[in-house]
């Protein structure tokens, strides 16, 4: 159980803050811009969440995902070591990507065909939801970086949730917008 009972410690006021290791970094360190970024997804998904009402099982799906969004978080603050520990840091795993997975070709089924590209809108919801595609997009980028920078310290299953999730809330926002039939399409070169 996590105890927060002071919220202020005074320990980043030089720029720094502490990763689940201890290690000391700065504050626009790529893993700390990398789960920050998931932080932020997770805000968009709250506000997204406040026009769910009337759709109980996207509700529910969207605050599995937000506490999944705390796991990967935790995942990412907590570089993958060869070190021996005195316990088990919390990872992302495998079965919440293929609950993401099953979910997308469950929504997907009921959605009119895709013939253009989609302008973020329509309903309150779905811009929500695109909101979050694209800041889940943004996580995954900085993930990719990080990985680059630190190869061998973040889990396989923190860059396929990434890349998953973007596509779950890309169908998830159609599926909001009517099955697709209120999306709001594309069409190139309209104000030349």
């Amino acid at each position: 159980m996590v105890v927060l009972n002071k919220i202020y410690t005074r320990t980043g006021d030089k720029g720094t803050t502490a990763l689940g290791t201890g290690d000391r970094v700065a504050k626009h360190d790529v893993r700390v811009e990398t789960y920050g970024t998931t932080d932020e997804v997770n805000s968009v998904l709250g506000l997204a969440r406040l026009h769910s009402g009337d759709l109980p099982e996207i509700d529910t799906a969207l605050s599995r995902i937000q506490n999944d969004l705390f796991d990967l978080g935790a995942d990412l603050c907590f570089p993958e070591s060869d070190e021996a520990l005195d316990y088990e840091p919390l990872r992302v795993t495998d079965t919440q990507v293929e609950w993401l997975e099953a979910e997308i070709d469950r929504l997907n089924g009921d959605l009119e065909p895709l013939n253009s590209f989609i302008l973020p809108g329509g309903s309150p919801l779905a811009a929500h939801l695109h909101h979050a595609r694209t800041v889940s997009r943004r996580a995954e980028r900085l993930c990719v970086a990080l990985g680059e920078a630190e190869p061998g310290k973040v889990s396989d299953a923190v860059l396929k949730y990434l890349n998953r999730l973007s596509d779950y809330l890309f169908v998830v926002a159609r599926w909001c917008n009517d099955h697709g039939r209120a999306d709001v399409l594309w069409t190139p070169g309209a104000n030349r």
